[in-house]
């Protein structure tokens, strides 16, 4: 990195932050693009997010406004450009992520050079244009949920996992359950690309058979492979309250009886209007686990006799890319 780095940072809202770092086309014209990092300044304020540019050289006011164009909330605000520091700032930005211990994980970056906690299992994910890394209480809690899942004795053949992000959560239930067929599923193309390297560093076998995971690109539900493979025994989504609300009638026309739901990336007052949508195609909520504004729910499906009504649903979402995904 040279001497000439500088940094914007502006605020924006998540949902603004996601869709930002998934817009590859935004910078396709420059040689040279910046390097967009979303963060959540304070954890206490859920829906106050801030985004950070990094450029070699100065940013033009013009490249600045592309930027600020795409974060509606930001429109009035005056953007934050810093001057760098000679240093290598993206080794810099990954070793201040915190490694995140949680349950029998523990989850670092390649920076991390602390010692791992006896007996953990450890997987290595870096900041990248996909979420997912473990630090946020979505995906801490998700794993945490998962671990305590298996410690009470539960076993899945059929795992599917739904907005992927890095691969992190689909990971975690390979190492839990190694003979069980899995498939990671993302709407961006990209988080499916990083799932695919984070499996390699992390010698996750990938493939179709048992004990290994499937990767496919698709909104929702609504793919082939995913169709395929079904019912499944558990369903992991992490991703935002509207799409889990969306899809639940996809995740109904997939799980088996008695299978279950671990689902996160809402807010805790968003509960009850995910758990309605999901009790009215046959759900049932057993638990809610999660500190703070980020819950995590477990449901199972709840056993039917007799004939039913099919569910008809195109288990598609209507989210955008990069507003869909485990972060």
């Amino acid at each position: 990195m040279s001497a000439d780095s500088w940094k914007v940072t502006l605020p924006c809202t998540r949902a603004e932050a996601e869709a930002l770092t998934g817009d590859w086309d935004l910078f396709a014209d420059l040689d040279a693009p910046p390097v967009i990092d979303a963060i959540e300044p304070d954890e206490s304020r859920p829906d106050e997010w801030a985004i950070q540019a990094y450029f070699e050289g100065k940013p033009a006011d013009p490249l600045i406004a592309r930027i600020q164009s795409r974060l509606p909330s930001a429109a009035g605000a005056t953007p934050l450009i810093e001057q760098l520091p000679d240093a290598d700032w993206v080794t810099l930005s990954q070793a201040a992520l915190e490694p995140v211990h949680a349950g029998r994980f523990f989850v670092h970056t390649s920076s991390f050079a602390g010692p791992i906690p006896p007996g953990a299992t450890r997987f290595v994910i870096d900041a990248s244009q996909a979420f997912g890394t473990g630090g946020h209480d979505t995906t801490s809690g998700c794993l945490a949920m998962l671990d305590r899942m298996a410690r009470r004795g539960r076993r899945y053949g059929r795992i599917a996992d739904i907005g992927t992000g890095t691969g992190l959560l689909a990971f975690a239930g390979q190492r839990l359950w190694p003979t069980a067929r899995i498939v990671a599923s993302d709407i961006d193309p990209v988080s499916i690309r990083v799932t695919a390297e984070n499996a390699e560093v992390n010698r996750v076998p990938l493939g179709r058979s048992s004990g290994q995971v499937a990767l496919a690109v698709a909104s929702g539900v609504d793919h082939p492979l995913i169709r395929a493979r079904a019912p499944y025994d558990l369903i992991i989504a992490n991703i935002l309250a509207g799409p889990l609300i969306e899809l639940a009638p996809g995740f109904a026309s997939l799980c088996a009886p008695g299978g279950e739901l671990v689902l996160a990336g809402l807010l805790t007052k968003q509960i009850d209007a995910v758990v309605a949508a999901h009790r009215a195609v046959g759900f049932r909520l057993e638990e809610v686990q999660g500190e703070g504004d980020w819950p995590v729910l477990r449901l199972s499906k709840r056993p039917r006799y007799g004939w039913t009504r099919p569910l008809r649903t195109s288990g598609r979402t209507s989210q955008p890319p990069g507003d869909f995904g485990t972060w």
